[in-house]
Order: structure tokens, then sequence, then C-alpha cells
């Protein structure tokens, strides 16, 4: 990263620094003026300093759009020094981690020497480490929403860009460094992008043009022996800062007397507080206990007009129920999270793999086995299991199976009736199922780390009950379509087995209410050529929306997804994100974000909104 001077970003240019932003590609002759002239008043809805959108014609049609560098309406160098003063010198320009292995970086502000031999190996050595990842101020754990235009690289002297990453990032230490974003943002009319951990499939933890706020450094942990809140609630909880992670909390509540637990993600690098929350979030404990939006309690968060607020069943109690679920970067930034807490207890798991050392390359006896095991999937889930598995072309692998609570006795006893039918079919398998004195201790155990720095197009879809009780060849079928919906192309499957509504029949939340009767969310990954063209990735983008989705579409009548894991490009979105809970959200949102300052794709209330000429954010007049 560089860090900014105390005046001005101007240096030499033969020393590879920065030109001053007046220096910058010719500027724009967009019109500034309003693309928006309604006056919100008053305290928590006062927005005016809110700056004018930029109004831009584009194919003929009418559009008011962010400020983006290069344009007139771009700050001056003086008003980003300012903000680097506000917010303690944390504000930096950002620079795409693998840019250490080219001779130069050129931003949209200039070009920067950044060759540095050591740092290059350290990139080489941890491209595909998500914590390493984690801790860069603004980098994508996947990278297809970047453009990837500056990967590792053994040849220094190719082409390092900035791709689709924000301009500059905030660091933020304090809250208040996070308010002085939010501020700089609305009144400058500048794309603004919230950054936790940068776990995201489909490209909302970054965006051209933008200011990224990161909160990655809030890791405040309160442990609650008796919540005093508003609600019926008072039984233990904890209160969680924006950037603390799964593992972190569950490593920290291991370490309670009595240990205790929390509805957390599966994958040890989700951040709790931030979008997984506001997407729903889920993972092992979710059929015991529900959706880790069901668990919350209360929130303190900022709102785009820059006020600090509490959310709970109390205060402010429609933006509490909107960020249970309601959207990620949509209604507020999420400085901390107030959860339900449980009591740790001995559990059983188990790994369970079928592939080509048992049935070698026999298609039929895969797909055979893959049928029976999903067809039990309604039985595991209705006795409180939870299982996360993978499908690859002659791979079925289940790691793990999770039974909180059970005996291994118990867990075998679920499981044998799908096993005597794989016996019966005469195809084997590996079962290897294994008792632990906590979750903690099978989580560790058993949940594997994901790798960062692929590229792929992530879609997605749930199966309820009833699509699994009267469709499950349908599904399967549709299984087929995902692993080759073309003779060019391949996709995989990463499934979940879990039902919120086994152990929270009613929702508190805005998530869809089909979760309430799921067995199956799988997610579809479509790998991209590295070097794709645009015409290429439009390409993928159809099949996935359209042949891969579709199928799985068409073999379930849920009509449900999940917001952080599934196509934004699809049709309906607002329906097959949160169903009859949309109208309610869309209205919330321009309640407390009428102007756009926030934005991620297919969110409530983005319908107008879209990127054009590939890097500017506008919304439709």
């Amino acid at each position: 990263m560089v860090h900014l001077p105390s005046v001005g970003l101007a240096v030499a240019a033969a020393s590879g620094l920065l030109q001053t932003v007046t220096a910058a590609p010719q500027a724009s002759t967009d019109s500034t003026s309003t693309a928006s002239t309604t006056s919100f008043l008053g305290g928590l809805f006062d927005f005016l300093d809110v700056a004018n959108l930029t109004v831009t014609h584009h194919n003929g049609k009418l559009y008011g759009c962010k400020c983006s560098p290069g344009q007139l309406c771009w700050p001056q160098q003086w008003k980003w020094n300012q903000l680097n003063t506000t917010v303690g010198g944390n504000l930096k320009l950002h620079i795409p981690p693998a840019a250490s292995c080219y001779n130069t970086f050129t931003g949209p502000l200039g070009t920067v020497n950044t060759y540095d031999a050591a740092a290059c190996a350290d990139v080489h050595a941890n491209w595909e480490d998500e914590m390493w990842t984690v801790e860069k101020p603004g980098a994508a754990l996947w990278t297809y929403f970047t453009n990837e235009t500056c990967r590792p690289t053994l040849n220094p002297t190719d082409s390092c860009t900035l791709g689709y990453y924000g301009v500059y990032v905030i660091s933020a230490t304090t809250r208040n460094h996070i308010k002085a974003g939010i501020d700089f943002a609305r009144r400058n009319n500048i794309r603004l992008v919230i950054r936790n951990t940068g776990h995201d499939f489909i490209g909302r933890s970054t965006g051209a043009g933008s200011l990224i706020i990161n909160t990655h450094s809030f890791q405040d942990v309160n442990w609650i022996s008796s919540y005093a809140g508003p609600g019926s609630y008072s039984g233990p909880a904890v209160t969680i800062a924006a950037g603390v992670q799964g593992r972190s909390i569950l490593e920290q509540g291991h370490a309670q007397v009595p240990p205790k637990v929390i509805v957390t993600g599966e994958c040890p690098t989700v951040g709790v507080a931030g979008g997984f929350i506001q997407g729903g979030g889920h993972g092992p404990w979710t059929t015991l206990k529900g959706l880790s939006a069901d668990n919350v309690l209360a929130f303190e968060a900022i709102t785009a007009s820059g006020h600090f607020v509490t959310a709970n069943e109390a205060q402010n109690s429609d933006l509490f129920w909107a960020l249970k679920g309601g959207g990620p970067s949509a209604f507020a930034v999420i400085l901390s999270v107030t959860m339900k807490t449980f009591d740790d207890v001995s559990s059983a798991g188990a790994t369970f793999y079928v592939n080509n050392t048992h049935i070698g390359f026999d298609n039929d006896a895969y797909w055979n086995a893959t049928s029976i095991f999903h067809k039990w999937s309604n039985h595991f889930v209705d006795n409180g299991l939870y299982v996360y598995y993978e499908l690859f072309p002659f791979t079925l692998r289940a790691q793990p199976f999770v039974a909180i609570g059970k005996t291994v006795a118990e867990l075998n006893a679920i499981v044998a009736p799908m096993l005597a039918e794989l016996t019966a079919n005469g195809i084997p398998y590996e079962w290897n199922p294994k008792s632990f004195p906590t979750f903690f201790d099978l989580y560790v155990d058993l949940f594997e780390a994901e790798a960062a720095g692929g590229s792929a197009l992530t879609g997605g879809w749930l199966f309820d009950h009833n699509d699994v009780a009267t469709n499950n060849d349908g599904i399967i079928e549709a299984f087929k379509t995902v692993f080759s919906p073309r003779p060019d192309i391949f996709s995989f499957i990463v499934g979940h087995l879990f039902n919120p509504g086994y152990g929270a029949p009613v929702s508190n939340s805005a998530t869809h209410p089909s979760w309430r009767n799921a067995t199956d969310f799988v997610i579809t990954v479509l790998p991209v050529p590295l070097g794709a063209s645009k015409a290429v990735k439009a390409d993928l983008q159809n099949v996935l929306t359209n042949t891969i989705d579709q199928a799985l579409r068409d073999a379930s009548g849920s009509g449900a997804t999940y917001v952080n894991e599934a196509d934004p490009y699809q049709p309906n979105w607002q329906g097959h994100f949160w169903g009859s809970e949309y109208p309610r959200l869309k209205q919330i949102r321009k309640k407390w974000d009428p102007l756009g300052v926030f934005y991620s794709i297919a969110t409530p209330g983005t319908e107008d909104w879209e990127v054009i000429q590939d890097t500017r954010l506008c919304k439709k007049l």
C-alpha cells in the first residue's frame, strides 16, 4: 500500500509515484446537475448534504452516476488529504496485493513502481490462503469480480492495473473513521464499498471507482451471562464487533466456562457481524437453532446519514428487522451485533465418500449413489443433522456429517438406512464416524479451510422438503446439467443439508419464508478461464443463469435461494432472495437510505442501479 503524504500526492514521475488528481485522465464533461431534488429533513433522515449524481447519457438512456476518477466532480486532493487527517492517517491508495510482482502498477490516479522480490514471493506462497487475503485492506478472496487485472506473475514487465477494485481504502480503527468515510462518500457522490473480510462470492466487497471502508480491525467481544435488553429473551449472549470471524468467536467461546457457541458459518474466515448476518447466515448449528439472523438481539450501526444508532426490538425496530437477513450493505454499516449463545455439547461427526476408488469410472453407479444420498436428506435434517458435501465427477464427498448433542451410535442409526440402500445396490462407500467432547472439537477436526484466489461465477438454489420428497429424480437430473451444461463447460456443486425450521419454525428475521422448510442449499461453481474476454465472460454468465441454475429452478418449487451465495443476475432475484418479505424491505430501504449512499448488487431498492461502461455505477432516471 502507498501511504498518502500530508500534502497531496504529487511526486516525481521519475520515482514512479503518483501524479496529482488534477493530472489524472481527461476530465469527463458529464453534467453535474442534480439527478434528484428531493429533500430529506430531520435527524436520522437528514440528507441535505448529499451530493448530486452526475447526469450521463448511455445507449440512449439517461442516468445519474456516482463520480469516477478523472471527472471534474472527483474530489480535489485537499479533500482526500482532509479525510486522511480525519481518519488518523488510515486512508491509503488501494493497490492490489499482487502488484509487488510487477515493475509498475497503473491506477486511475497514475503509476507507481511496485516490484519487490520478497513481497512477490510472499504473494506466490500465500495467494490461496484465505487468512492472508483477509488481512489485506481491500482484497477479494475470490477474484472474478475484480476483473483479474493484477494476479501473481513471474514476468514483472506484465501489466498490473486496478481493475474493478476501489481507488482508496480506509482501514478504520474507530467508529468515527467509519462515519467519516460514509459522510465523505455521501457529500462527494463517491461509490462506497464496505469490506470486512472480503469473503464474498458475488462482487459485493469490491467496486470500481469506490472508497472502501475496511471494518476488520473491530475485534471486541463481550460475553453476557444474562441479556437484559428489550424482548423476552434473558439468557446468555455475546456482543461481537464487526471484524470478528467465525473461527475466532468459536475459539473464544470454547474458552468460556461452560463453553459457548453461536450460529456462525462453516468457513472459519467468515465475519459474523457484517454481510453474513445481513444475508441470513447459515452454518452447522442452523438446523438446531435457526439462521444466524434468527438469533440476533441487537445491533449497533451507522446509517447512510452518518448517525450512530441502536437497533433492537424497541429501538429502530424496522431497521433491526431489515438488518437480520435483508441484504448486505443495504441499510446501515454494522458496528456490532449481540446474539444468543448456547452451551457447547458433546457431538458426533463423520466423513462419507463415494469416489473412483470405490466405483471406478462407472457413471451409472456414481449417479445412483448420489441419488440415494440425496434421497435421505430430508431424513437427515429431520433428525437434527447438518451435512456439508461436494459433488465432482465420480466423487461424492460429505465432510462432515454433524450430529450436535448426539453420540456416534445415534449418528450411525440415523445414517443406517442410507448405507443399507447403498449396500443393497452394490455401491461401495467409506463411512468414518467419530465422537467429540464438544462441537468446537468437531469443528476444528472435520471442517476444512477453503482456498482463496480462484476465478469463478457462483450460482445456487434451495431445495425444500417437498422437492426432495416428490422430485428427487428431477433434482439429480438437474445436478447432471450442472456438471455438463454444454460439452465445452464444466461446473460443480457444493451442498449444505440443513433446515432452520427444525429448531426455529417461526422466523423473526427478514429471510425468505421458504427457509423454514429447507433441506438442501446447493452452490453451483462455474470456473472462468484466466484472461477470458468480455464475450467469453458474457457467455459463461448466460450459461450460469439460463442453463445451470435454470435446471435447478425447474426441479424445485421452493422459489428461493441464498442472498450471499447465488447468481445476482438471475431473473426475479427480489422474489428468490426474500419472497414475500421483499416489499417491506424495499420500503425500509427508502426510509433509511433513500438516495443510494450504500450499494451492493441485487439488494433491496437497487433495481434502477447498474454498472455502465464497465466501471460506472449509475441509476436509471
